[in-house]
């Protein structure tokens, strides 16, 4: 088991506060193995184990407690007979009708610490704000980075190198489970196709009650094969008129929300750098695991250079930023990563193989006219820094070196 250490860290401040810690991401992430992580944790701080009590949501044994009402007299119950302070782990809490009255009913009344995840983004805000406002904290989890990826293809072959770890990440992406196929490769997009139609049947479909299937997943595909170029709903909307078909942009809106909400996709929002402020059109969107998209539309559908950007992305918000991307006059930054008063921009390309190339992404940072650092990431091998921008391997810099 990876260890996972960032997001343990993360939650170590709020353990025993009376904050409700919700781990949140897209299915099969990982997030049943933090929440065991996390129980660990608790264990090796001297609580007793028979101070935990977990349950699974998805587990049909625990069907009957599936109400509001029913799981909370099940655990007044429980809790009576456990002396001291209990914590309670909810796995897919969102299977729970009314489950944020029961959670806040035992954050209230009983001496609790409590950890839920859920697959969908619906359970913030909205739900969430009348019951818990100013009472949780949101731990984001993502698939494995790559150093988290090395790390147990390692485990099962030490020799191999970092380069060749790269190539099958690159190709399979970061979704935990792979390592029980032992990263083979017609295993792994079989398992990857299977993730990504209960993500769109479960999260998306059933919990946004979609008729129009045959649309959402033709938006669901044109969105994966253009992840990080910008378009509108509306450009989209055009898009699907010259194919004979007519949608309105805010039903394409809708549906991307949906994705969104089951974590398939990340928005990344255009900022206009001198004017400081965030543009209203042409958004990228990001999937939340690359391998996903091959297993989709095809081991070849995707460009290189928009895998290498979908991961630094993703790795960006591993580490914490929030993140854009920028505008200066006419020129595009990838991103304009911010995390507690730092900025940091970041170019990414492919290869930089020819003057041109170079002289379009240096080009795009030099425009900005600030202290900031600034990055150009590629799978070179040779130094390229120049005029205070840094050239970095992308292998390197997404392993944190």
């Amino acid at each position: 088991m990876v260890r996972r250490n960032v997001y343990i860290e993360r939650v170590q401040p709020f353990i025993n506060k009376d904050l409700i810690k919700i781990i949140t991401g897209i299915r099969r992430c990982g997030k049943s193995v933090i929440l065991e992580l996390i129980k660990e944790e608790l264990i090796k701080a001297g609580v007793n184990p028979g101070n935990i009590l977990s349950f699974n949501f998805e587990d049909m044994e625990y069907a009957p407690l599936c109400t509001a009402e029913a799981l909370h007299e099940h655990l007044k119950e429980k809790i009576a007979g456990i002396p001291g302070k209990v914590y309670l782990f909810f796995d897919e809490i969102r299977e729970v009708a009314d489950w944020e009255t029961c959670v806040n009913s035992l954050r209230v009344h009983f001496d609790t610490d409590i950890y839920l995840t859920g697959s969908n983004a619906a359970l913030l805000p909205g739900e969430l704000a009348t019951y818990l406002a100013g009472h949780y904290v949101e731990i984001p989890i993502y698939p494995f980075s790559f150093a988290e990826f090395l790390e147990l293809y390692r485990a099962q072959e030490p020799a191999i190198t970092e380069g060749k770890a790269f190539t099958k990440y690159i190709t399979l992406g970061g979704m935990p489970f792979l390592h029980n196929l032992r990263f083979n490769e017609d295993a792994s997009f079989q398992y990857l196709k299977d993730v990504y139609n209960s993500v769109v049947l479960k999260d998306i479909v059933r919990r946004n009650s979609i008729r129009e299937t045959d649309l959402l997943e033709r938006i669901i595909l044109y969105v994966i094969s253009n992840a990080g170029q910008p378009f509108s709903a509306t450009s989209l909307s055009k898009f699907f008129k010259s194919a004979n078909r007519v949608v309105a942009p805010e039903t394409i809106l809708n549906y991307l929300k949906a994705c969104e909400n089951a974590f398939l996709f990340y928005q990344a929002k255009r900022q206009d750098l001198k004017g400081k402020k965030i543009l209203t059109v042409h958004d990228k969107y990001y999937i939340a695991d690359h391998g996903l998209g091959a297993a989709v539309c095809g081991r070849t559908a995707i460009d290189i250079n928009l895998i290498l950007e979908n991961l630094v992305y993703l790795e960006l918000r591993r580490r914490g930023y929030s993140v854009t991307v920028g505008k200066v006059g006419e020129k595009e930054i990838d991103f304009v990563g911010e995390n507690q008063g730092e900025r940091i921009y970041i170019q990414v390309a492919y290869l930089l193989a020819a003057p041109e190339t170079i002289a379009r992404e240096f080009g795009s940072l030099l425009a900005i006219r600030d202290n900031c650092p600034k990055y150009v990431l590629s799978m070179d091998e040779v130094d390229f820094s120049r005029e205070g921008i840094v050239h970095r391997n992308v292998r390197e810099w997404l392993l944190g070196r």
